[in-house]
């Protein structure tokens, strides 16, 4: 039996990587925060705090486009920072809705970017204005602490717990997985509210932190929840999915899948994406502990010595499953029970009106590259801002796809909800075709640092060309996942795109094919490094063979397989081998 890498009443061994030893001495994720931001002399923070201010749930970046003038000007990079906002489950009141627009419109760059995670993202926020702007989240009753860095993230689950009553228990469990796995350190009020006690601050008297220790995890951890049939926050891409079971019309428990996670970097093939495994079931009174328990397994044997490596699903390749299982049945004092069938049909969101077991009404919206703003003809942003001003007790609910659903509003207010869309021109998703509807698309460039290609700025172009090739042989209204990132990190999850691109280098993209509809298996690479008119040449006859030769409910994905043009993968360590070129 392997012996735990961490060991916290040794130091931070000096063969592992120096963000070991920044967390070690960070003062429970302290550094040295606070007197770089009350440096008026750069608009950045040191190196050390950076990777600690990530743990409070923001990036420093800079405006990529700007870097050679302003080098020309003798100026220093034009540094702002991207802050995550935390929302469990994806609820949030019209009043904190209204606060995430009033702060994007004040401090930040007048957008909303809404993640793969559930998270309202903020770009453009100055160093002068960083403290006001986290002060301003917290005083809304949200955070951004662990949105980002080596802990537990975002807890994602389907935003609309009146659905069913699975769905409303699905969501209270999430929320508490949330709440018991964030960071127990009082530094995050120290810093950004000065130490103030408000009724949106939580009662952390100490720093303690019992699950992570002041080493924290070697990378991020990522748990999300499903409720079969529906896959919409990609289970496998996570390092814990949760796949609920019910019973009786009343949640009995949950599949347990470990070890999912999206990363890689191109020309190392010892890094690939990787689906997480199930392993078992636990009952849903246990999926608290269970969480925890799995969490520590990796806390305790995650790699500390290469970050590339660090990450759970490496752990569990290098360990083993049966190895995992049984370490994980010790720590927990029990044993997982045999898997539930289930069976996941999409992994993509279903837009329009549902009404909820509440008697009222969630309407699900279309919201491109995640990015919420103003544009000509197209006042999203305003159309919103109006929706949550005059809609009552409406609330606004995010999903893993980068959609947005207003949610809770009465019969009386949904001719108000569809009378200030239609004015605005907004929501108008009928008649979007299948690709869109289903894609998925990073920041990117030009915030980004460690974007090779665009993303979001990108893709609705290229899906306009895409688009063209499928309404001439007929398939504009059919379903098919699309994803596009900058980098090979994994941050929108390309490897589960049926058509996935993931950025090379400026204008060239690597072209994946044949994930699975569902997001139950990983594409494989068809083309590398190619640019628009080659990536137009290679999927215009992929389309219409498809057209012309699919069978009666064949997914596009599925078909690239049987026709031979990429190899079914479904293991992470199959990802780079037996690449066909047909």
């Amino acid at each position: 039996m392997p012996k735990p890498v961490l060991d916290i009443s040794k130091p931070v061994p000096e063969d592992h990587v120096h963000v070991e030893h920044i967390k070690e001495a960070s003062r429970f994720l302290r550094g040295t925060i606070e007197e770089g931001l009350n440096d008026p002399l750069t608009g950045a923070v040191s190196d050390d705090d950076t990777q600690l201010t990530k743990f409070h749930g923001t990036y420093m970046q800079d405006d990529r486009e700007l870097r050679n003038e302003r080098r020309k000007s003798k100026l220093e990079p034009l540094y702002s920072f991207m802050i995550r906002v935390r929302v469990p489950g994806g609820i949030c009141t019209a009043k904190q809705y209204l606060e995430m627009d009033r702060i994007a419109n004040t401090l930040a760059n007048g957008t909303i970017k809404l993640t793969t995670r559930q998270a309202f993202q903020f770009h453009g926020v100055l160093k002068p204005n960083l403290r006001q702007t986290m002060r301003e989240i917290i005083e809304s009753s949200l955070d951004s602490i662990a949105a980002c860095g080596d802990v537990n993230r975002n807890v994602m689950c389907n935003p609309n717990p009146y659905q069913s009553k699975v769905h409303e228990e699905v969501y209270g469990i999430s929320c508490a997985i949330s709440e018991h796995l964030t960071p127990n350190t009082t530094a995050y009020y120290e810093i950004w509210m000065n130490g103030e006690k408000t009724e949106a601050t939580p009662k952390v008297k100490e720093d303690v932190e019992p699950l992570y220790t002041h080493r924290y995890l070697p990378r991020k951890f990522k748990i999300a929840v499903a409720i079969p049939p529906y896959n919409d926050v990609d289970i496998h891409a996570n390092d814990i999915g949760l796949i609920a079971i019910e019973k009786n019309g009343k949640l009995a428990g949950f599949n347990v899948a470990v070890g999912g996670g999206m990363g890689m970097s191109h020309g190392e093939p010892e890094t690939y994406p990787r689906l997480a495994s199930v392993i078992g079931y636990v009952d849903a009174k246990n999926a608290v502990d269970m969480c925890e328990k799995i969490m520590t397994v990796q806390r305790d044997y995650g790699c500390r010595t290469n970050r590339k490596h660090a990450r759970f699903k490496y752990t569990i390749d290098d360990y083993g499953l049966e190895w995992f299982t049984e370490e994980l049945e010790k720590r927990c004092g029990y044993k997982l029970k045999k898997t539930v069938p289930y069976t996941f049909e999409r992994n993509g969101d279903t837009y329009g009106w549902l009404k909820g077991t509440n008697g009222k009404w969630f309407l699900t919206l279309f919201i491109e590259g995640g990015r919420i703003k103003d544009v000509k003809g197209h006042p999203m942003m305003t159309a919103l801002r109006e929706v949550a001003e005059n809609c009552g007790n409406a609330d606004f609910r995010l999903t893993g796809n980068q959609n947005l659903m207003i949610g809770n509003v009465t019969a009386a207010k949904k001719k108000v909800v569809e009378d200030i869309l239609k004015a605005h021109k907004v929501g108008e998703y009928a008649g979007l075709s299948g690709l869109r509807r289903n894609s998925i698309a990073c920041v990117a460039l030009p915030t980004c640092g460690l974007a090779m290609a665009e993303a979001e700025r990108y893709l609705p172009t290229m899906i306009t060309k895409i688009e063209a090739l499928a309404e001439e042989v007929g398939l504009r209204d059919d379903e098919i996942v699309i994803r596009m990132t900058g980098c090979p990190n994994g941050c929108g999850r390309p490897y589960l795109g049926e058509i996935g691109f993931v950025g090379k280098g400026p204008g060239k993209y690597n072209l994946y094919l044949g994930a699975g509809f569902a997001g139950e298996r990983l594409n494989k690479l068809y083309r590398e490094n190619i640019g628009e008119e080659q990536i137009l040449a290679e999927l215009k006859p992929i389309l219409e063979r498809y057209a012309k030769e699919r069978k009666d409910g064949e997914r596009f994905g599925d078909f690239t397989i049987r026709a031979g043009y990429v190899q079914a993968t479904n293991e992470g360590k199959d990802f780079h081998e037996n690449v066909t070129h047909s």
